[in-house]
């Protein structure tokens, strides 16, 4: 017996020890996550205590309730059941949604389901009835905020897409769809008739614009304010700045930050640091998205280069004229067309860089970005050339969609011969990332995926082409008539 006795306590003693270290450790955890956690779980609750069964008729709480949304100015009939009602359902059927709302500083400051989506939808029945929510709706609290919005190139994104000569050869679910262009572009303000298109092609949740950083229906601001936020649409072939951003030191400094491995005074800009200055949603840049103004600059070789790269766009006509594409360039903000406001950008963007950096190093590390766009456009517009040469000797044809016997880069993808292809890439994805890698501080893609690429590119389109006039000099001529002397029959 003392021998099982002496075999059974020390292991009691290791059980014991065990159970205690497990306990405490799931303990911390708990109040590590306690806090995170405790949010969602009063929004839960409170989801819980004012959703009431559909049967019963109006309590005491739901009166109150019904009281306060009344006082809610709103020119429709009041026909809408208590908030609570609401709740109930959506409770049911879409319970992210209420948590969200529950969550967001609209639950706590008394903007209810009516105040965006008016009173009309009231059953399962009438879902139609809900008021589509635009900007203007938005602008009934923030109209600081549209006002600014309205100035900025995101106000301009639906009508650029929309401008792109072969927009409407895409699938319509890339469109009006919204999961190719149109799921970044949306966030541009729409015409009326732009809205109901949408919405009788089933895109009635895509018309809005502020949902697009401060998503629904938590319309954070912290969230807007971080750089993830940008992260859906700048990224990828002709954009990629989360790529850029994230992998730089400013976007590292940002995401150890962010993880607390820094501290939460440690200097980290984010892109709103730079693009959305002191909360100002009228974001612009210098450049513009093409890196090209107007007028051209006093270089002679890069003024020759940026003609040619606009010829490329259709801005200007192989002669060298502008044409009506410059107007619908200037409509959408995709140029600079006066020295006044590339500057006035530029000291926007070195007032930011000067709280960190003193303005000599902001403005000459800016201007060796300036000259990554000379050094881009020089290989550009050699391509540019080159290709059009071919359409000049007779060896491409013109399309049909052409305006001129001449590369057309905004045809993108939908360009018509393997060589127009690669140009269209070198355009739009390496040059892009030459001089953006170099605005946003990221040497790797300036370099590898920008100039590299773009040098690889132009000495493929250099070799196809010498391909092409190779193969159009061996076809056999057809044989000409003989020319009869003048003066005999």
């Amino acid at each position: 017996m003392r021998r099982i006795h002496a075999l059974i306590y020390p292991a009691l003693l290791v059980f014991v020890f065990l159970t205690a270290g497990v306990f405490f450790r799931v303990t911390i955890g708990c109040a590590q996550s306690a806090e995170e956690m405790s949010q969602a779980v009063e929004a839960k609750a409170r989801v819980e205590k004012k959703a009431q069964p559909a049967e019963q008729p109006p309590g005491p709480e739901q009166n109150q309730i019904q009281q306060q949304g009344q006082t809610q100015q709103n020119p429709e009939p009041s026909s809408a059941r208590p908030p609570a009602s609401c709740l109930e359902c959506h409770t049911r059927i879409t319970p992210g949604i209420v948590v969200d709302w529950q969550l967001s500083k609209h639950s706590r400051n008394e903007v209810e389901c009516s105040t965006c989506h008016g009173e009309r939808h009231n059953a399962m029945t009438d879902v139609s009835e809900a008021r589509i929510v635009l900007p203007e709706t938005c602008a009934q609290c923030h109209d600081t905020q549209v006002d600014q919005f309205s100035k900025g190139k995101h106000a301009l994104a639906w009508a650029a897409m929309k401008a792109m000569p072969t927009v409407h050869w895409q699938p319509m679910a890339q469109i009006e769809g919204l999961k190719g262009c149109g799921g970044c572009h949306r966030v541009g303000l729409k015409t009326k008739g732009e809205v109901g298109d949408l919405v009788e092609k089933g895109s009635a949740f895509g018309v809005s614009s502020c949902d697009v950083c401060h998503t629904r229906h938590l319309f954070s601001a912290d969230e807007a304010r971080s750089p993830q936020a940008c992260r859906t649409c700048h990224m990828g072939i002709d954009h990629p700045q989360w790529e850029m951003y994230s992998s730089s030191k400013h976007g590292v400094r940002f995401l150890l930050k962010q993880s607390r491995m820094l501290p939460e005074e440690a200097a980290a800009p984010t892109c709103q640091s730079c693009h959305f200055r002191d909360g100002s949603h009228a974001n612009r840049t210098a450049w513009g998205f093409l890196a090209l103004r107007l007028p051209l600059p006093e270089d002679p070789q890069w003024a020759k280069d940026r003609t040619t790269i606009l010829q490329g766009l259709g801005v200007f006509d192989p002669s060298g004229k502008p044409t009506p594409r410059l107007d619908i360039m200037q409509s959408a903000d995709v140029l600079r067309l006066n020295d006044e406001d590339w500057l006035a950008e530029r000291e926007k963007m070195l007032k930011g860089c000067n709280d960190c950096h003193s303005i000599n190093f902001a403005r000459i590390e800016l201007e060796k970005s300036d000259q990554m766009i000379r050094e881009a456009d020089r290989l550009m517009a050699e391509a540019i050339l080159t290709v059009a040469g071919l359409y000049q000797d007779g060896i491409l044809k013109k399309p049909e969609s052409y305006t001129y016997a001449f590369p057309d880069l905004l045809t993108f993808h939908d360009a018509p011969t393997v060589v127009e292809l690669k140009l269209f890439q070198m355009f739009l994805e390496y040059r892009m990332r030459a001089f953006q890698g170099a605005f946003h501080a990221n040497p790797d893609y300036s370099l590898w995926y920008g100039w590299s690429s773009m040098q690889r590119a132009l000495t493929e389109i250099r070799e196809k082409a010498a391909d092409m006039r190779s193969s159009k000099a061996e076809q056999p001529q057809p044989a000409q008539k003989p020319v009869r002397p003048s003066g005999r029959k």
